[in-house]
Parts: C-alpha cells; structure tokens; sequence
C-alpha cells in the first residue's frame, strides 16, 4: 500500500457515478490514450460493459471528466478492440468492499503498430530520458532503417510537425 495518498485526486465520470477516475490522457483529438479507474467490481464490469455496447444499449462512445473546478472534459472511446485492460484489487477490506483499480490504454502504448508506423509514448514531464526513449520508439516504428547520427535532425522534424 502507498505510504502518502493524500495528494492523489479522484476525478468523477459523469456518465457512471460510481467510477473514480485518477488518472486520464487523451490524444490531441480527445481519444482516449490512457485511463485509471478505481471503484468495486461490480461497478467496474458496468463501465467496461457499457464500452463495448452500442448507443442505443445504454453504451458508451464517450464520457465526462468532472474536474475540480466542476468543468467536464469529453473523452471520446473510439475503436474499443484498440484498448487493453490490466486489472487488480487493490484494497480488500474497505467500508465499502473490496476496491479495483483497472488501466485502460491504447494497446500502442506498449507496442508499436509497424503495419501502420504508429506508436504512443506516455512519458513524464521533464524526464532526462525522454528523447533516448523517443528516438528507440521511432527506430521501432519506422520502416526505414535510421542510423544513430541521424537522431537529432529527425527527432527535431518530427517535433516541429507535432507528430
């Protein structure tokens, strides 16, 4: 268990009540990259449900984010079968049963799509090793072979055209 929790924020989802959300990256259209979710098992089978049925069942192709400030901020689904799940329950013995937390994320997050010369990177802000990490992701990715020395004029590009 985490020594100090105090300083992590729960966010609601305003489409399933019961659902915390603390943590939520979306990609520059608003597709969903990266979700963490805690709420009881119940709950969470309901949400991950509802993601996999249609509009008119009740499902989902989006939800809200409510923020601290009461704003909400629209996180689009997009193609589910996209999206991988890693899941645990992480406090058993709570007033109100057992917790899970579940991680949902873009399945490029972990491997690169060489078909289609896709990947995503989640990284820290201000990490030292951000760009040795994003040169080895786009090694990976590209079809071309790139040498080492090419390394800062293709990074430099690929930044200025936001890719």
């Amino acid at each position: 268990m985490p020594a100090d929790t105090s300083s992590t924020t729960l966010y609601r989802i305003d489409e399933c009540p019961d659902v915390m959300a603390d943590a939520c990256v979306g990609d520059d259209q608003g597709n969903l990259v990266f979700l963490s979710i805690w709420a009881r098992d119940t709950a969470v089978q309901q949400f991950l449900a509802r993601l996999t049925l249609g509009r008119d069942e009740q499902g989902l192709d989006q939800f809200h984010v409510i923020t601290d400030q009461g704003g909400s901020v629209p996180v689009f689904i997009g193609n589910v079968d996209r999206l991988e799940k890693r899941m645990t329950r992480a406090y058993r013995r709570t007033l109100f049963g057992s917790l899970s937390n579940v991680w949902l994320f873009d399945r490029r997050c972990v491997k690169p799509d060489k078909a289609n010369a896709s990947a995503l990177a989640l990284l820290p802000r201000g990490n030292a090793h951000r760009l040795d990490r994003m040169w080895t992701l786009v090694r990976d990715t590209c079809p071309l072979p790139l040498l080492d020395h090419w390394r800062e004029t293709v990074l430099e590009l690929l930044q200025t055209r936001e890719m």
